[in-house]
C-alpha cells in the first residue's frame, strides 16, 4: 500500500506525521512510503533520515497526496489541501469536526474519502490511544508555559510555581483528571506548586490522592466548588475533555472577576472550542491575550512547541493502525478493529454520527 506523509502547512504547526522510525515500520512491513520534502524539517529529522528508512522523498505536496492510499497528518486539512483528496483516499489526522468549519466535511464528502480522526478513536474501555500519548505531552509541558506567564516581564504576577522558605508556592487549579490534567498536576507537583484538580469522577479523585498521598486537594466539580478555589488560583488550567463533542464552558466572565489579577489560564481544551466563556483561539506568534485582567493562552497545537517529542508521541501511538490498514485495507480494519472504528468519522464520503 501506499501511503503519504505532507508537510503540515498550518501556521506554526511544526510537528509531522510520521518520524523516520514510523516509516521504517511501513517500509519494513512491504509498504511504499511518499514523503514531502522537509515534512519533518522544522521537528528537525531530515530527509536524508526518511530515505534511510525507505522513504520516497517527492518535492510537492500534489504528488504525495497524489500517490498515496493512506495519508498521515497531524492537523486537520487546510483549505488549500481541500483539491488534493482523491476518492477512495484514506485521512489521518486530528480532525476536531465539532469545532472545524463546515467547508471541511463537505470536502471530505466531496471527495469521497474515508477520514479518521486521532482524537476519537477510542477503545471499550474509553481509552484514547492516540489523543493520549499528545495529552501526556502537553500536561508536562504545562509547567514551563505557565512558568514563563507568570514572570514580571511577561505582563505576570511575578511569582515562583515552587516555594523557597518563607514564601509559599503558586496556586495551581487544574479542570480535569484526564490524561491532560492527570499529567499536568503530576509535573505542578514535582515543581512544587501549591495543586488542586477537580473532576466528575470520584474514582479518578480518590485514585490520584491517593497517587499523591496527601500533597494534592481534590474537589467534586461543581459551579460552587469552581468558583470558591478560582479565586485564589495563579494558575488555572483547562483539561476538561468530552471527546467528539465541544468542551463545556466552566468558566465564565464573571468569575474571571473574583480571580487574582494577572493570573494565567490555560485552555487546552480549545481545541474542542474552549472551556472558558472568554476563550479564543490564538496561535504561537501571539499565543496570549487578556480579558477581565486574566492571561489568556489558548493555543489549540500548543505540543508544536516541542515538535519532535510530540512527533515521536505521535507515531508510537498511530503506527500499529497504520500498519493495520496496510495489511488488510481500510474498509477491513474498520471492520474487524472497534477502536479505529469509533474514530472514522467520514466513511467514503458519508459523515458518520
Amino acid at each position: 500500500m501506499n501511503f503519504g506523509v505532507p508537510k503540515e502547512i498550518r501556521p506554526f504547526e511544526l510537528r509531522v506525521g510520521l518520524t523516520p522510525a514510523g516509516v521504517y515500520g511501513l517500509t519494513q512491513a512491504g509498504h511504499t512510503v511518499f514523503v514531502e520534502h522537509d515534512a519533518g524539517a522544522a521537528a528537525n529529522f531530515d530527509d536524508n533520515e526518511y530515505r534511510a528508512v525507505g522513504a520516497q522523498v517527492v518535492y510537492s505536496a500534489e504528488e504525495v497526496w497524489g500517490r498515496a492510499n493512506v495519508i498521515a497528518k497531524v492537523s486537520r486539512l487546510a483549505p488549500r489541501e481541500y483539491p488534493l483528496l482523491h476518492s477512495r483516499q484514506t485521512v489521518l489526522s486530528f480532525l476536531h469536526l465539532a469545532v472545524a468549519s463546515r467547508d471541511l466535511p463537505q470536502a471530505l464528502h466531496s471527495a469521497q474519502v474515508t477520514a479518521i480522526a486521532y482524537e476519537m478513536i477510542q477503545t471499550a474501555e474509553g481509552h484514547l490511544p492516540v489523543l493520549t500519548p499528545l495529552s501526556q505531552v502537553a500536561g508536562r509541558h504545562a509547567p514551563v508555559i505557565a512558568g514563563e506567564l507568570l514572570e514580571s516581564a511577561r505582563g505576570g504576577r511575578g511569582i515562583l510555581l515552587s516555594s523557597i522558605p518563607g514564601v509559599p508556592p503558586a496556586a495551581v487549579v487544574i479542570l480535569g483528571a484526564g490524561s491532560l490534567g492527570a499529567n499536568a498536576l503530576r509535573a505542578f507537583v514535582g515543581m512544587g506548586s501549591q495543586v488542586t484538580i477537580l473532576d466528575t469522577r470520584a474514582d479518578r479523585l480518590e485514585a490520584l490522592c491517593e497517587q499523591f498521598n496527601g500533597r494534592i486537594t481534590t474537589l467534586f466539580s461543581t459551579p460552587y466548588n469552581l468558583q470558591r478555589v478560582l479565586k485564589f488560583a495563579d494558575v488555572v488550567i483547562g483539561a476538561v475533555l468530552v471527546p467528539g463533542q465541544r468542551a463545556p464552558v466552566l468558566i465564565t466572565r464573571e468569575m474571571l472577576r473574583t480571580m487574582r489579577k494577572r493570573a494565567v489560564l490555560i485552555d487546552y481544551a480549545i481545541d474542542q472550542g474552549g472551556c472558558a466563556e472568554t476563550s479564543r483561539p490564538t496561535a504561537h506568534d501571539s499565543p496570549t491575550y487578556v480579558v477581565e485582567n486574566i492571561i489568556h493562552y489558548c493555543v489549540p497545537n500548543v505540543t508544536a512547541r516541542i515538535a519532535r517529542t510530540a512527533s515521536h508521541a505521535l507515531t508510537n501511538a498511530a503506527l500499529p493502525y497504520l500498519l493495520e490498514i496496510g495489511a488488510r485495507g481500510t474498509a477491513e480494519a474498520l471492520e474487524l478493529d472497534a477502536a479505529l472504528r469509533h474514530g472514522a468519522q467520514v466513511l467514503n464520503g458519508t459523515v458518520t454520527e
